[in-house]
């Protein structure tokens, strides 16, 4: 399952089916197939990107987001945190994704990370959020974790994460590409993490 999880920069991923999911795609290219389903955290731009989207969905493409991306998404399913809904064999949980320390990611904006239960893999994608009490209860199989500390994870607050979860792998992402933190960064965060799960630092590609 690892090896069909692909970073496209910043915090966008796709996750190759099937089924094809995108989760916050952002400056993406037109693919060859549309998606069968588009996750979107939260609202920002950077996340929220109606160009990207219309690149990626078609007829049946299912666009999963919370209360504040449905007003910018026609025909967006909305979860609210601990909801889930199973699409064929794909089961999606929504989970908060906040920031308690931070003005940008506040709990009343009801930011979304997705445990996206797949091929019997647990991925959880933690969107943008700081440590907050409610990961204690996430047990994921492979953890997609921000590490810039743009009112998200620190490197060190995400290997905290890291070790209290002990998936069996870790991505992390919000760094290079001149935004975000260094590639630097995140090999500390590979060192820091490294006893508990195995690190993988991907290369950021086009779809």
């Amino acid at each position: 399952m690892i090896d069909r999880i692909r970073w496209l920069g910043h915090g966008s991923f796709v996750i190759d089916g099937p089924p094809l999911i995108y989760i916050n795609p952002w400056r993406v290219t037109r693919g060859s197939r549309s998606a069968d389903i588009i996750l979107i955290s939260h609202d920002h731009y950077d996340h929220c990107s109606l160009a990207d989207i219309d690149k990626l969905r078609g007829a049946e493409t299912r666009i999963i987001g919370n209360e504040r991306v449905a007003r910018e998404i026609g025909d967006c399913l909305v979860l609210r945190p601990w909801q889930s809904v199973t699409l064929d064999r794909t089961c999606i949980k929504a989970v908060p994704a906040y920031s308690p320390q931070d003005f940008r990611h506040p709990l009343t904006d009801g930011g979304l990370g997705f445990v996206i239960s797949v091929n019997y893999y647990d991925i959880y994608y933690a969107g943008d959020t700081q440590a907050i009490p409610e990961m204690a209860c996430i047990r994921p199989d492979i953890a997609i974790l921000p590490i810039d500390g743009n009112g998200t994870l620190t490197v060190l607050e995400a290997a905290q994460v890291a070790k209290q979860m002990r998936p069996k792998w870790v991505i992390p992402c919000n760094w290079g590409q001149g935004v975000g933190a260094t590639w630097l960064e995140a090999q500390m965060f590979a060192s820091a993490v490294e006893s508990d799960s195995e690190v993988l630092i991907l290369q950021a590609i086009q779809n």
